[in-house]
């Protein structure tokens, strides 16, 4: 059981491993948005953003539902949330250490 939930987890760390997915991650967080709204909102092709997009869902990172032609997705946990924001913070923590220790001071 327990080598089950490392490989789930592991898979599930791959969602975090793109920067277009991490991106379609915070455009999610408030909101459920429809396929063209993500495609011109981040700026890509529907068809790398369908990859991107059942990759997520396969993972159960997003869920979708159909209304008409027109299909929307969304945060399938708002804890997913939780995590992404806390390693943001660690990155962020990083960066400043990193200015810190070019610019000769120690925190």
């Amino acid at each position: 059981m327990e080598d089950q939930i490392y490989s789930y987890h592991a898979e599930m760390c791959k969602v975090f491993s793109h920067p277009k997915r991490l991106e379609l991650i915070n455009t999610l967080r408030d909101k459920e948005m429809s396929v063209g709204e993500l495609g011109e909102t981040l700026g890509m092709a529907k068809a790398n953003l369908s990859q991107h997009l059942t990759m997520m869902r396969e993972r159960h990172i997003l869920v979708s539902r159909k209304e008409g032609n027109v299909v929307y997705y969304r945060i399938a946990n708002p804890r997913l949330l939780d995590a992404f924001d806390l390693l943001r913070e660690i990155l962020f923590e990083q960066i400043r250490q990193d200015a810190a220790l070019i610019h000769g001071r120690t925190d």
